[in-house]
């Protein structure tokens, strides 16, 4: 994980975290994105990119999910306090996004919530489904698109406002072509039609949000009436060049800012903007050939005009593996199964801890017996869930604990298992891969190879330290 990107999942997860303590206070778009030390516009494309869900959904979601908790350990409370406790501002409303998303009213909630939630997934939010999932957005931004990084010149641009009226742009740009043939200031030597949006999407309603519809000019306009001069100030930039679909450029938009966070580059406040380089009615398949163009912050891992098409980090297999399995809670839910296993069958020898959800990369649970616990030390099970392999290691209840006996394996001349390069940032002292190729379509082979691996790693260690 790059430093930008785990800065971007940094400040995400502490509004996620401070949304979560505070949804009974006003959580607006600008004072959230204070929190988070970025303007709104750029924040809201961030949260998007990273969360998948616009902030305000994600708000009146997780604000829902603490109402429907309350009403199953208590369905005494008034549901009229609840919905203004947390933000409603009448019953209907409330009772509207509760139906929406639940499918039945709160007041019928009260009494077979319980029921419902175990026939339902209620899938929250996590920075590990988005890491899951961003192999399959690389695959297809590569298939999809050449991006370059460049430094634009200023272009001097006439151009047409409205807002939210998109079934418009092509008259608007057949009223500025006309209009700079007549006036003679069409850039006809390097001539580009643009869209720029001056709002978000995500965070506008489409109704409302502003665009321009431009063509670049050869000289300064003044003003006239609806037809203006904008220009574009010279800077650098992504370009993401695609030959796509209507229907698919908001997917080519979303891949794009995935790209950026990806590669650790920094959004930098500007013009957002399509340039259009054919009209796609002619194209035989009526697609568009364009650019779409985000201006980033320079900074010193900027490499101007270089081809910066994703390279993946697995093959196509692997990566057809990870969209047929790599499902976050599906990978959880098998955790759940194999720790439920070890605790049915060998509850006389281990004492299990609960698994551990708080990591991108990766899930876990301990196994510890009493000896074990004397010693402060541990048994710990983990799913790699970018890289998809089951390990085992010996670890300790603190760094102190297992930087002491990570000294006493270096020290010796025991070698059978992998000896962890430092302690410093490592949970594990000695570990070992037990499954490299996990088959979940087999669970039962899974579990028993998983646990013939780890109980031969386990009474290897056991004998050593004894």
């Amino acid at each position: 994980m790059n430093e930008t990107r785990r800065e971007y999942l940094k400040r995400i997860n502490f509004v996620l975290d401070f949304i979560e303590n505070n949804l009974d206070t006003g959580l607006s778009l600008e004072y959230l994105s204070q929190k988070a030390h970025y303007s709104p516009f750029h924040f809201h494309r961030v949260f998007l990119t990273v969360v998948d869900e616009r902030l305000n959904e994600y708000v009146n979601r997780k604000r829902i999910e603490r109402i429907a908790s309350i009403l199953l350990v208590n369905p005494n409370p008034s549901l009229k306090d609840l919905a203004y406790k947390y933000g409603f501002n009448s019953d209907n409303s409330f009772s509207r996004a509760f139906k929406k998303y639940y499918g039945i009213s709160p007041t019928k909630f009260k009494s077979e919530g319980k029921e419902l939630l175990s026939k339902i997934g209620i899938e929250p939010f996590s920075s590990e489904k988005y890491i899951c999932s961003i192999d399959n957005i690389k695959q297809w931004t590569k298939m999809n698109a050449q991006i370059t990084i460049k430094e634009l010149p200023e272009l001097k641009l006439a151009s047409i406002s409205n807002i939210g009226h998109f079934e418009k742009t092509g008259s608007m740009f057949q009223k500025l072509m006309e209009w700079g043939h007549q006036k003679r200031v069409l850039d006809t030597s390097s001539f580009k039609a643009i869209t720029i949006y001056h709002d978000n999407p995500n965070t506008t309603q489409t109704s409302k949000v502003r665009f321009s519809t431009c063509v670049t000019i050869s000289k300064n306009i003044n003003t006239n009436g609806e037809i203006k001069q904008h220009n574009l100030k010279k800077g650098i930039y992504i370009i993401g060049n695609f030959e796509i679909k209507t229907e698919e450029i908001s997917k080519a938009w979303k891949s794009m800012c995935v790209w950026v966070i990806e590669n650790g580059y920094e959004f930098r406040d500007g013009d957002y903007f399509e340039m259009y380089h054919n009209d796609y009615k002619t194209h035989p398949k009526q697609k568009f050939i364009m650019d779409i163009c985000i201006p980033l912050e320079k900074t010193k891992n900027i490499k101007l005009g270089e081809n910066n098409n994703v390279n993946l980090s697995k093959n196509n297999s692997q990566n057809q593996e990870c969209e047929k399995n790599l499902d976050y809670h599906q990978l959880i839910n098998y955790m759940k199964e194999l720790r439920l296993f070890f605790q049915k069958e060998h509850d006389t020898i281990f004492k299990l801890g609960k698994i551990y959800q708080g990591d991108p990369i990766f899930s876990y649970f301990s196994l510890t017996t009493e000896e074990l616990k004397k010693q402060k030390l541990k048994f710990v099970i983990i799913l790699n869930h970018k890289e998809l392999y089951f390990s085992i290691c010996l670890s300790g209840q603190n760094k102190s604990i297992r930087k002491k006996y990570w000294k006493i394996f270096k020290g010796s001349d025991w070698n059978k298992y992998h000896l962890a390069e430092s302690i410093d940032d490592s949970l594990s002292i000695i570990d070992q891969t037990i499954v490299e190729e996990p088959n979940f379509n087999n669970k039962r082979n899974l579990t028993e190879k998983i646990e013939k691996e780890s109980m031969k790693f386990i009474n290897d260690i056991k004998n050593i330290l004894e």
